[in-house]
Parts: C-alpha cells; sequence; structure tokens
C-alpha cells in the first residue's frame, strides 16, 4: 500500500466515522438512514451523466453489493436502537477485517503476507479491546452484540463484493455512481410507508444534516473504492476501521461512548493499529 493510497483511506476512514456520528445523533434512526440513503441516490443520480458506464462484468457484483448495502442499513440501524454507540460500532466495525482476509483469500487470490496478517490481527483486536472496556461492570446486552456481529458480516461482505466489481467496472467514480442510484431508494421508500401523511413534517427537522450526512457517506465510500483498485483489499479494510477511533473520541466530547472513561488508551491502542497496517506492503 503505497503513502497515497494510506491518505486516501484514512480520509475515508475520517469522513466514514462523521456519517455514522451524524446518523446516530439523528434521534428516528429511520428517519436518519432514510435521509443519507436517500441523498446517497440523489447524488448517485446527479453524478450519472458525467461517469463511465461501468463495464458489464462489474454489474452482478454491483447488483449484489445494493442488495448487501440494505441489509448493511437495516442491521446498523438495529445495533444504534439496540446498544450503546461506543460499544456497538466497534463490534460492527472489528468484526470485518478477518472476515474480508478470509473472502479475499478466497475469491480474490489475496493472501496477506506475515506482516499485513499482524497488521490486520491487531487492528481487530484493538477495537474489539475498545468494545469489551465498554462492557466492564455491565451484564452484555446479546441482543445488541448480535446485531452489531451481523452488521460486521455485511460490512465484510459487500466490502469484497465491491472490491471485485470495482476492478471489474473500469471507473471507480461510475461504479459509485450507480452503486448508490441503485441501493438509495428502498430505505426512503420504507420510511415513505411507515410515516405515510407525516413524512415531511418528520424529515424536514433533519433534512440538513441528513444531506450532510449523505455527501459524507459518498465521499468516504468512493476514496475507499478507489483504493481498492490499486492495493489488497484486506489490509485496506483493517486500515478504514480507523474511523472507530475517530467515533470513539467524537463520543468522548459529546459525553457518549465507551472510551470517554480512558480517552488516551483506546487512542494509544487506534494508533498501533494505525501505524501497523498503514506500514505494511508499502511500495
Amino acid at each position: 500500500m503505497t503513502p497515497l493510497v494510506a491518505t486516501a483511506v484514512l480520509l475515508a476512514a475520517v469522513t466514514h466515522a462523521s456519517w455514522n456520528a451524524l446518523a446516530h445523533h439523528i434521534p428516528d434512526k429511520l428517519v436518519g438512514f432514510a435521509l443519507i440513503s436517500g441523498g446517497g441516490m440523489v447524488i448517485g443520480l446527479a453524478t450519472v451523466p458525467f461517469t463511465a458506464v461501468p463495464a458489464a462484468g462489474a454489474w452482478p457484483y454491483l447488483s449484489a453489493s445494493a442488495v448487501i448495502h440494505i441489509a448493511y442499513y437495516v442491521l446498523l440501524m438495529r445495533s444504534f436502537r439496540l446498544g450503546d454507540f461506543g460499544q456497538a460500532y466497534p463490534i460492527a466495525r472489528g468484526t470485518a477485517p478477518l472476515v474480508v482476509t478470509l473472502l479475499a483469500a478466497l475469491f480474490a487470490h489475496e493472501v496477506p503476507d506475515g506482516w499485513a496478517a499482524t497488521g490486520i490481527a491487531v487492528s481487530c483486536a484493538g477495537l474489539t479491546g475498545v468494545a469489551l472496556w465498554g462492557l466492564r461492570g455491565h451484564r452484555p446486552n446479546w441482543a445488541a452484540i448480535g446485531a452489531a456481529l451481523a452488521t460486521g458480516l455485511t460490512i465484510a461482505a459487500y466490502t469484497v463484493v465491491d472490491g471485485l466489481g470495482v476492478r471489474a467496472s473500469g471507473s471507480s467514480l461510475g461504479y459509485i455512481a450507480w452503486l448508490m442510484a441503485v441501493q438509495g431508494s428502498v430505505i426512503p421508500a420504507y420510511a415513505l410507508y411507515r410515516l405515510r401523511a407525516e413524512t415531511l413534517s418528520v424529515l424536514r427537522p433533519f433534512a440538513a444534516l441528513g444531506l450532510l450526512g449523505a455527501a459524507l457517506s459518498v465521499s468516504a465510500y468512493a476514496l475507499v473504492l478507489w483504493a481498492q483498485t490499486r492495493a489488497e483489499l484486506a489490509p485496506i479494510a483493517a486500515l478504514r476501521e480507523s474511523s472507530v477511533k475517530s467515533c470513539s473520541c467524537s463520543n468522548s466530547f459529546a459525553g457518549q461512548g465507551t472510551v470517554r472513561d480512558h480517552p488516551v488508551q483506546g487512542m494509544e491502542v487506534m494508533i498501533v493499529c494505525r501505524t501497523a497496517v498503514a506500514t505494511v506492503g508499502r511500495k
């Protein structure tokens, strides 16, 4: 992984953390995700005329990714509703890199060398440690943990599917534009079905926040997709999860999250993870 690619992934991580934090701070999770998903669809549709259409070989991956992303949104909403954001988020994000490593080896024939594997393992251990620290002295909420683990599996699935798809597409910008356009209507349509006549009045107070989240979400994933065309999937996935550190620190400033009691320790763990993965396989 070159320094340029590592920088792009770290920027994507911070941007991704920002939109997740925005979604968390909208009280009604359906409203938040409807705005973010719908805003992403609008951005995708607006971008499509100015980008290349993905190659035919990319469309099966793009279609599968759209379905997986919808499942991801549903599970992430459930995780946010059931558990502490500072616990659910690290579990969801920490599960993904190990699963990505296995799936990438199986489907992309990318087997990390010893140093890369060590970096990935350290990253996952750090994220898991953040989550477990927050459970000290409390009875685990197994429903929330289960939802977070399921969310992590969807993250791993769309990471690998999109990594293969964007490489086959011929245009990372075209791929992200079409992906947002295809997947973005489902959550807003469900919100419209649930809220009916109250839809506009419920969405309006959070419209600006939700649309900002949409722009951040699209930007973050566009950077990741570009990086996936230039480096192996597993190290990118592990480095991307440094977003958890950013989210945890944001929550500590807001008086939330599990790292607020020991922010220095949490920061040290994530710095180790960043350094271990970012310096692996550098060319």
